[in-house]
């Protein structure tokens, strides 16, 4: 008998805690009213905008928990006098001004709230545990609502002036004052970036396999996941690269300017010049556009080396285009306008030998021209290379050692005046059209088939050239482009 009102007792306990259990968990597994956007958790605030410094960490105070210091600087931030007058005149009037609130950026297993600059991580698991690391991705949302711009660069891993291009850009962006986000991916290819190389350590580049395959070789299963994992996050992309193979590229964008919102972007680049390519296969801009994210590739510089005046010049289109987009204030950065190059061709060396060039990057140039000359180290045979069309030279070899075929000149054919853009004063409102065209209507574009113009618009007509003896010179062949 002693022992019923204990059993009893433990009877009435263990129900108590059963039902308290109970309930403590599915307080836990509640989420969202929408079952298929779980809960995740909210990236930290690393104020990239800001200079960062190592600093020596000081003691603790004595009996003070750390994070209580207690200081001044703790404090929160009085209110700005402007903000005050806003809420007043809000409050008075009872009915305060509707103003669309930007959303929480869902990415890589996290959520950035607005006004937020973090660094997040991306990782292919195409590796042995701890013998690569995760490829960081950089992150700003803005405080205001618009569009996601994502800057990618070093997909092929000795390209170096785009990983500065995009560490410029990205801390130097204030997350107080951006429309829309901006994602930076300054070294995509992490495995070649370790060894110096431009392809990845299968020996592939990883430009010429997106979307990529999740079953496919380690090449497409790492552009599969980059493709699903990041790009398809974005509403319009900018892809950087350099020269191949030690040649050099003068500031250029290259895409598809048969498609109207690749053609709006180009324009946001200030003085740039721009080239038509639509892309050899498995390259991420044509993947990208034909998945319906506009994307166009910035060419700047040589390959392993950083050059200033390739770095400047990408920092300054990007920021343009930032505020073509609507994504920042009015920022003036160009004179004239560059042109628009619908044809190029590649000159190659007829013979072996060391290269000498007699033309500088972006000169202009004139059939029969002297480009350069291959030299036979051992015969001392000289040939000549010169230009078959009047053009611009976009591209060119450094002085190395060639072999028979190698692409040495990459001579841009200019369009007709009439299809050259006349210049446009940059500014946040004459560019919020184009913003929201490209937020909501990108990723909506109807596919075209191959070969088809695109509706309402006109074929290209790069028209002849101003010597009419000159042939027709060839479109950029999968081989010689850099991208």
């Amino acid at each position: 008998m002693p022992l019923r009102p204990r059993l009893r007792h433990s009877g009435n306990a263990l129900l108590l805690a059963i039902s308290l259990l109970s309930t403590t968990s599915f307080a836990l597994t509640e989420g969202p009213d929408d079952p298929q956007e779980p809960p995740l958790p909210q990236a930290e605030n690393l104020k990239l905008d800001q200079p960062t410094a190592e600093e020596p960490q000081e003691p603790e105070a004595a009996g003070q928990p750390a994070g209580e210091t207690g200081s001044a600087d703790d404090a929160p931030p009085a209110e700005e006098p402007e903000a005050q007058a806003s809420e007043a005149s809000g409050s008075a009037t009872g009915e305060p001004a509707e103003q669309e609130e930007a959303k929480p950026l869902r990415l890589l297993g996290a959520e950035v709230p607005p006004a937020t600059a973090t660094r997040l991580a991306w990782s292919p698991s195409q590796h042995f545990e701890g013998v690569y690391s995760n490829t960081a991705v950089l992150v700003v949302n803005g405080a205001q609502p618009g569009p996601t711009l994502c800057l990618t660069a070093a997909i092929h891993g000795d390209e170096l002036n785009g990983i500065e291009t995009v560490r410029r850009v990205l801390y130097n962006l204030e997350p107080a004052s951006l429309s829309g986000a901006v994602i930076g991916v300054p070294i995509v290819n992490l495995q070649g970036f370790h060894r110096g190389s431009r392809y990845l350590t299968d020996r592939r580049d990883l430009n010429r396999h997106f979307p990529g395959n999740p079953h496919g070789s380690s090449a497409a299963r790492i552009a599969h996941s980059f493709f699903n994992e990041v790009v398809k996050h974005c509403d319009a992309i900018v892809d950087l690269h350099t020269g191949s193979f030690y040649r050099t590229n003068l500031p250029q964008l290259r895409g598809d300017l048969r498609n109207p919102k690749v053609v709006k972007m180009t324009k946001g680049f200030g003085s740039t010049v721009v080239l038509h390519s639509d892309g050899a296969e498995g390259t991420l801009r044509r993947a990208a556009v034909e998945a319906g994210i506009p994307t166009v590739t910035l060419e700047a510089g040589a390959p392993m080396v950083l050059d200033e005046v390739s770095v400047s010049h990408s920092v300054k289109g990007i920021r343009t285009l930032l505020n073509q987009l609507g994504m920042v204030s009015k920022f003036r950065l160009w004179g004239d306008p560059e042109p628009v190059y619908y044809n190029s061709t590649w000159q190659r060396a007829t013979t072996g030998g060391i290269i000498f060039s007699e033309v500088e990057l972006g000169e202009f140039v004139r059939k029969g021209d002297l480009l350069g000359t291959v030299t036979n180290p051992i015969t001392n045979v000289r040939k000549e290379i010169r230009s078959q069309y009047n053009g611009r030279v976009l591209g060119m070899a450094l002085n190395q050692v060639v072999q028979p075929g190698f692409a040495a000149y990459h001579i841009g054919i200019q369009a007709p005046e009439e299809q050259i853009s006349p210049p446009e004063d940059v500014t946040a409102e004459a560019a919020e059209k184009t913003a929201e065209e490209i937020e909501s209507g990108s990723k909506d574009a109807a596919p075209q088939p191959d070969g088809a113009e695109p509706a309402n618009e006109e074929p290209v007509d790069p028209g002849p050239a101003s010597d009419e003896e000159m042939a027709k010179p060839q479109a950029v062949s999968p081989e010689g482009e850099d991208d």
